[in-house]
């Protein structure tokens, strides 16, 4: 089987969360368990979409959903380091919003794990996806914008 990379896109950043991996995270390797790395993406993605005002469960009228996910894994991470949570979104096309995220030590940067999670925005009244609502297009550009010129 062959292993496509994610290549993760610095260049649309919207936000970094830090998180310290809990003794309880640990899984029976004795370092990050995967249910509780997925996990982990969640809460930073939800922090992520709430700093633009964009709640997962309300993206200007619209609940979101995953509809799939990929991790690669690229070292171990154990309690109690310190992790950051990067979360990039290129801008949306169509019905989908792929976000990306990127797990490193707060230290030395190492990359812990990337993600790559498509989400579809539903309207409730027919189940059926919706095109990404202009609002959320651009309040994600807004977010990006401010990371390029950093």
């Amino acid at each position: 089987m062959e292993r496509v990379t994610l290549d993760f896109p610095s260049a649309a950043i919207i936000h970094r969360h830090p998180l310290t991996v809990r003794v309880t995270d640990m899984n029976y390797g004795r370092h990050l368990g995967h249910d509780v790395l997925v996990s982990l993406l969640h809460e930073a993605r939800v922090h992520a979409f709430a700093a633009l005002g964009l709640p997962e469960w309300d993206m200007k009228g619209y609940p979101s959903v995953v509809v799939d996910l990929a991790v690669q894994y690229q070292s171990e991470a154990r309690w109690p380091d310190a992790l950051i949570i990067e979360t990039a979104v290129p801008e949306p096309q169509g019905k989908a919003l792929t976000v990306y995220q990127r797990i490193c030590h707060a230290e030395t940067d190492k990359v812990v794990a990337t993600a790559r999670v498509n989400q579809l925005l539903l309207d409730l009244s027919t189940g059926r996806p919706v095109n990404v609502p202009d609002d959320v297009v651009q309040a994600i550009a807004q977010a990006v914008a401010p990371e390029r010129g950093a």
